[in-house]
Parts: C-alpha cells; structure tokens; sequence
C-alpha cells in the first residue's frame, strides 16, 4: 500500500505555527509545490511512474532553491526537513516501482539522512518489495529500528510487585446517582445496549459512543466535562471532541448502566511527544476482566481466538510479538492502530482513582480527593514532567484490579 501524501498537510500546518502566511517566498513555494502534489496523485494512481519520477525531482529542486532569509531558514528548517525526507521516501519507492534498484536505495537513505523513522511503514509498502532483500537496504531499514514505537515498547522495563496498601482505592460512582441516572435517560441507554448478553450490551454502548459524537483529536470541547454537555456541544457547534472527552463520554455512560469503567490516557516514552490516546477499560463480570473500548475510532481488541482482551492484554501481547485483532466495525488497520499508534502510546497509563459523573469539571465542581495515578515500567524516568503530582506505581496487580462485585 503506498503511504498517504502528506506535504501539503506539513505545509498548511506550518502556515499555523510558524506564521508563513507573512512570507512572500515561502507562499509562492506553498502554492507551486500544491500543483507538484496534485499532479503527483493523479500520475501514482495512474501507475505512470517515470513522470511520478521527474515531479518527485521537481519537489527536490523547488525545495532546494528556496530563497530563505536568514530568520526564515531557522524557522522552516523543520519543515524543510519533514518535507525533504518524505520527497525522498517515495523516490524511492517510484524508483524501485521502476526497477532503480541502486538508485532507490540511495534515495531511502538519502530520506533517512533528512529525518525518516517510519520503520513499521517501511516493512509492510509493498512499493518496495523490489529492494527489499537487498543488502544495503536492510542495513538502511535497521538504522531506524531504533525509532520503531513497537521496538520502543518491547524494550521498556519489566512491572514489578509493590506494596500498595498505602495506595489509594479505585472508586466508582453508584448508579443511582441522580446525574447517572440522567445520562441514562437523556441518550436512552437500555434501548441502545439492546438485549444481548452483558458483553454485546457493551459493545453497543461504545459504538454508539463512537458513530454519535464526531471525533476531532484536534478539538477541546469549550463545554463542561459530562457526557450530556459534550453530546450537545456536538449538536450546538457541528464540532467533533477530542479522544479525552470521547472516554469521558463513554465512561458515563458505562456508569450509568452499571457497568465499573475507568477512562485511561495511554502515554507515550517521549516527554517531547505531545500525542497521547485515552480509551476506556470497562469491567465485564461475566468474562471477569477488563476489556478494551476504544470509543474515538469503535475499537475493541482481541487475540487471534477471538478472545476480547484488556489494555493490559494488548500492552503484553504486543511486547511479546503475539496475534491481535480489530473488530470488523473499525475503518482503522491493525497495523497503523496497534503496531504504530497504540504501541508508541502503551509505554506508560495514567487514570484517576475516582470514576464518575463529569469526573475532571471545569466549572461545577472541584473535587479534592481526586488523583491521577500513574502505571509505569521500571526504570522509566520519573522526572517526566507529566508524572509531576501523580501517583506513581510499578505494580499493574494494583492498577489493574478488579473492582468489586455488585
């Protein structure tokens, strides 16, 4: 599969961060390199890849006579780069389409040299199955091993055994509680879990969850932090919410049809790393475990078997190169999901220990006892500026235990 062209989305970007919109050179570079993109879709689909080729080197060249002032090559250096180390990558893969068996695989390097670390992507493109056994290449392809968010993850330290009576307990709201029993009303829960078994009423849950609030990572709801609000700034805005709010959504609405849940933000090694997922683990007791929702994307997880597996599970399955599935309803693959998104963002979790209606408020309330504890490795750096205030543990018995029966 060919990788999805993403210069113009660094560019655009860019325009944000960067404030591009004041530079004459760099719009003018923006809009040619816009027509360069277009017509470089229309030939790759079109399988015409020597003129795939010659726009490729056009990129290069545009890019390379750019005529920058000095401020302005240190604030687009970063760009230039992301964007030179793309250009290259698909030379390389327009090359090895076209039998440039050498030439590609200087070009891959060349796409290293500016930046490239897409190691699991590189594996599976089929674009370059041509050079794929070639000496030189493997050597290229193993330099960027060491970026790989599933190589990351499966070097990270061991859990270990802690004493956690001086932990805090995990508490989950009643559902009896008056605002529980609202969101309960307010989306008409019980129709939409339908008559199922308990698992497939979970099930339903989070894919309505999924298909009746739009998603935007981008997003942050300018709404109180409840289920019944975020649902309505959807209504109100046209908006989508975030994955945070997208867990917060679902975890309500799990309460609220008695079923214990915790929303949990999946965090990355990298401090610098500014993306993180939250999902939800919510407790099934007629499998006794949790298991994996994830309400942003319609995600449940399970083993080749069809077993469905926890966070947990998953995290441990994939240090350990083992089988995992996506259920049929998501649009995401496995790969991108789990091998890329989810194992850069595995490394480290972090929930609150209470579980409850509108649980961070903005506005309403201002809840003291609520702490974030923190599952991490050992020997993972504790000075992470995101584990300051948290409660931190090694112990995933603690983190992970199951909640008492009803």
């Amino acid at each position: 599969m060919r990788i999805t062209f993403i210069f113009l989305a660094v560019l655009f970007s860019s325009v944000t961060a960067f404030g591009q919109a004041n530079s004459k050179v760099w719009n003018e570079f923006t809009a040619r390199f816009q027509l360069l993109e277009n017509e470089y879709q229309k030939q790759y689909q079109a399988k015409d890849y020597k003129q795939t080729e010659s726009l490729l080197k056009e990129m290069i060249a545009a890019t390379d006579n750019l005529k920058l002032s000095e401020n302005e090559k240190k604030e687009f250096q970063p760009t230039i780069k992301r964007i030179k180390a793309n250009v290259y990558y698909n030379l390389a893969c327009t090359r090895s389409l076209l039998h440039q068996k050498q030439q590609a695989i200087a070009d891959f390097g060349k796409a290293i040299e500016w930046g490239y670390t897409e190691y699991q992507h590189v594996k599976t493109d089929s674009d370059l199955d041509n050079i794929r056994t070639d000496k030189k290449f493997i050597a290229f392809l193993n330099q960027i091993k060491q970026y790989d968010m599933l190589y990351i993850l499966q070097q990270s330290g061991n859990y270990r055994t802690e004493r956690k009576d001086s932990l805090p307990d995990f508490w989950y709201q009643d559902t009896a509680h008056h605002n529980l029993k609202e969101v309960r009303q307010y989306f008409n829960l019980d129709s939409i879990a339908g008559n199922g078994n308990e698992v497939s009423k979970i099930i339903n849950i989070m894919l309505y969850a999924t298909k009746s609030i739009k998603y935007d990572g981008s997003n942050w709801a300018l709404c109180e932090f409840d289920a019944i609000d975020f649902y309505n700034y959807h209504k109100a805005t046209g908006k989508g919410i975030n994955c945070r709010h997208k867990a917060m959504t679902l975890n309500e609405m799990y309460l609220a049809m008695g079923f214990k849940s915790r929303y949990v933000t999946c965090m990355p090694k990298d401090q610098n790393d500014q993306d993180c997922h939250v999902i939800n683990c919510v407790y099934s007791e007629t499998l006794n475990k949790w298991l994996w929702m994830d309400p942003s994307h319609g995600i449940y997880v399970t083993d080749d078997k069809g077993t469905l597996l926890s966070i947990e599970e998953v995290r441990e399955r994939l240090k350990n190169n083992q089988p995992l599935k996506l259920n049929k309803e998501t649009e995401r693959t496995k790969e991108w999901y789990l091998d890329y998104y989810m194992a850069k963002n595995l490394y480290w979790i972090q929930c609150t220990n209470k579980s409850q209606f509108n649980t961070e408020s903005r506005y309403r309330n201002n809840d003291k006892d609520l702490q974030y504890i923190s599952l991490t490795p050992s020997g993972y750096d504790e000075d992470n500026r995101y584990l300051k205030g948290n409660i931190i543990t090694h112990n995933p018995d603690y983190f992970w235990q199951l909640p008492a029966s009803r």
